[in-house]
Parts: C-alpha cells; sequence; structure tokens
C-alpha cells in the first residue's frame, strides 16, 4: 500500500490495504427504538439544580446539628455524599490538571524502553481497533451536559459515553469496544445515512492510530488523559466529486479505483468495485500548548507541527491520532448523507471527535516504546 504521511494525517495510494474489522452493532439503551435530536436544552438536571443544605452547626465539624437530627428523625435524609449532584460538563478553556500531568511526565521519562523483537517494524505508531458501540444525538465535547441538542452521532469506544460524560467517567464506567481494553476513550463521527431508504449506516470497522507525523521523536511525549479535539468541519456544506480532498473512497486488499467505479447521481459519493467498500480517514494535529485540555472551538489548544517540530506556541509533540474508518457499503446510485448535512448529501461536512482518556502507565508505555522510539506496534504492543 502507498501511504503519504503530512499533517493530514494518511493519503492512500492507487494501491489501498485495509484492514477489515468486525463489527459489534450494539445500541447503548439495548431498545431499538431511534433516539431523535431535540436541539433542545435538557440540563436542567445539570446546571441550576443545587441540593438544599441544612444550617451550619455551632457543633463540632462533620456532626450534624440538633435541628438536622430532628429533621431527619421527620423523615428528611440528611444529605450524603450519593446526593450530590453529577460533575456540571464544561466547555471552554478547561486547564490541564498540573499535578496529574506532571506525575505521567515523569513516569514517562522514567520509563524503561522495552527489548524488541525480531521482525518489528519501524513506523512509529500504536494503536486501538474499535467497533461500533451506540448512537446518540449528543457531543460531550460541543454540547456538553445538552443532550439531544447535536445531530446524531456513531460512538465508537467507551460504551457509556452520552452528553453529560465528564472526563472522570471515562476511567469510572470502563467497559469498551475498543482493543485493547486499557483505553477508555470515546471516538465518534456523524452517523452516515442511505439516501434511498433513510437508515443508518454504521461503520464495521473503526481503527484509531496513534503516531509519529514527524521525522525525528526528539521531545516525543505522551497524549495527556482527558484531552478532548475535533477534526475536519461539521458546517462544512460543499460537493465532493471524483478526484475531491475529503471524500469518502473505496479500498480493500490489493489495487483498486479509490473513486470507485462509479459515483452517485449527484457525485458526491463513490460506488465500489469488486470487493472494496467505502472508508474514510481523519487526522488530527500532533502539536498541544501544555496548558489546556479543549478550547472553545476545540481546536486551539492543539496544532499542527511543521519540519520535525512544533510551534512555540504549541510546544508538546503529541502522538497524532488518525481515524481509518470503514463501512459495508459498497455505494448506491442513490448515494448517502451525513447526520451533519443532510440536505447537501456531500462528504464535506465529514468531522471526527476525540475524547482521550488510557490507562496512564499503558498509554506512557505504548508512547515510549511505539513512537518514541520509532516502531511498529498493534493493540498488545510490538507488532511481530
Amino acid at each position: 500500500m502507498s501511504i503519504v504521511r503530512n499533517k493530514w494525517g494518511i493519503t492512500a495510494g492507487l494501491a489501498a490495504a485495509v484492514l477489515v474489522v468486525g463489527a459489534a452493532a450494539v445500541y447503548l439503551s439495548g431498545g431499538d427504538t431511534e433516539p431523535v435530536p431535540t436541539n433542545v436544552s435538557n440540563a436542567a438536571g445539570y446546571v441550576g439544580a443545587e441540593s438544599s443544605s441544612s444550617p451550619s452547626s455551632p457543633s463540632a465539624p462533620g456532626q450534624p446539628s440538633a435541628t438536622a437530627s430532628a429533621r431527619a428523625g421527620a423523615g428528611v435524609k440528611p444529605s450524603t455524599p450519593a446526593d450530590e449532584p453529577p460533575p456540571v460538563p464544561k466547555s471552554g478553556w478547561i486547564p490541564i490538571d498540573r499535578a496529574a500531568w506532571k506525575a505521567q511526565v515523569d513516569a514517562y521519562n522514567a520509563l524503561k524502553i522495552d527489548p524488541v523483537p525480531a521482525g518489528v517494524g519501524n513506523l512509529a505508531e500504536f494503536r486501538a481497533d474499535c467497533t461500533y458501540s451506540h448512537r446518540l444525538p449528543d457531543d460531550p465535547i460541543v454540547a456538553p451536559g445538552l443532550p439531544g441538542a447535536s445531530h446524531m452521532h456513531s460512538f465508537v469506544g467507551n460504551k457509556a459515553v452520552k452528553a453529560s460524560t465528564v472526563a472522570s467517567d471515562l476511567t469510572k464506567f470502563t467497559a469498551t469496544t475498543c482493543k485493547p481494553v486499557k483505553d477508555h476513550s470515546a471516538y465518534w463521527v456523524p452517523t452516515l445515512y442511505d439516501n434511498a431508504t433513510n437508515k443508518p449506516v454504521e461503520t464495521t470497522g473503526f481503527r484509531v492510530y496513534y503516531r509519529a507525523l514527524s521525522k525525528d521523536s526528539t521531545g516525543q511525549m505522551p497524549m495527556p488523559s482527558g484531552l478532548r479535539m475535533i477534526s475536519g468541519d461539521a458546517k462544512k456544506k460543499t460537493p465532493t466529486p471524483r478526484g475531491a480532498r475529503g471524500q469518502f473512497y473505496c479500498a480493500f486488499y490489493g489495487p483498486g479505483d479509490l473513486d470507485g467505479i462509479a459515483r452517485s447521481k449527484n457525485g458526491n459519493w463513490p460506488i465500489c468495485g469488486g470487493d472494496a467498500t467505502l472508508h474514510f480517514m481523519l487526522g488530527f494535529p500532533d502539536c498541544w500548548d501544555g496548558k489546556h485540555l479543549d478550547s472553545p472551538n476545540h481546536k486551539d489548544h492543539v496544532a499542527y507541527g511543521s519540519g520535525n517540530g512544533c510551534p512555540r506556541s504549541h510546544p508538546v509533540k503529541i502522538p497524532a491520532i488518525t481515524f481509518d474508518i470503514q463501512y459495508g457499503a459498497k455505494g448506491t446510485s442513490a448515494g448517502y448523507y451525513l447526520s451533519s448535512d443532510k440536505e447537501g448529501k456531500s462528504a464535506s461536512s465529514m468531522h471526527g471527535d476525540a475524547f482521550v482518556m488510557w490507562d496512564v502507565a499503558t498509554m506512557n508505555k505504548r508512547t515510549k516504546n511505539c513512537v518514541f522510539q520509532r516502531r511498529t506496534c498493534d493493540n498488545n504492543g510490538y507488532q511481530k
């Protein structure tokens, strides 16, 4: 497979080889009912809802007052930690926990590289192979705490993700559709729909690469826990004809026509020949400002490096995420549409969200062994 690496991730050459990963269509609710976007804030349970508190007691700290005891005896249960409201999802400039980041960096710097078995390649990357988890009109990065406020998204990875998800939730509820299971992250994209039937077309493979975009590993650091970012533009509404940048393409093992053997009636979608199916690749930046886990537009806290380094504004070199997404569909004359652009019915609004949360020790080891040392790794470590 001919591959060109640049700041946009990967551009496949005329020969394409994509690993086919089996899918598991699992709804979060377990039902068959399709959630419907409401575009209405339902965040009253998170914002503006304050727990009642009893008057302060002059007695010793931590001891209930006589008034509080009397109320408890009257059937009013005193507040407990379990009664506290859940954390309020936040947006905007979200600062890094400096103590946690320092601890991760110290552990990373002290980590020794594991011996490399014979036959391991020299692609500076590791990965997680994920399958479809659930579908919701939620976006915990763009619309945190607002269930139903987004267009429909297809989620992979952490199975518990919804509008109210905060970083700490990803470590509490770790059931995942990704391998390795030490990847507690959530990844999502707008749902793809068949234009003829209006039925969703879910992913049958979703590989997430963490890799180096530069040729020099100097200064390479791991990904911080809780980092959030978006790639692509959900508001972009332009045609995606044959040869266009940012289009879906056809791929399978061996050579084939990436643009398809034909196109949909509107020209925006390929029709694949042979065993090829629809694919999309989406790249994320490789430099971080070292201060914030998110920014108001979910992009300004990260940036692409140039040459082998990062800009002064974003000095921390992190692994660059690439989504390699496979769909079981081959293409039709009626074409498709994304939930982010039902009217335009082009692929230009394709985008991806990453809410990163790995087991810290695993992230450090993968980054040190694979990206820093520039060795090819798979889900389990060195790829033999």
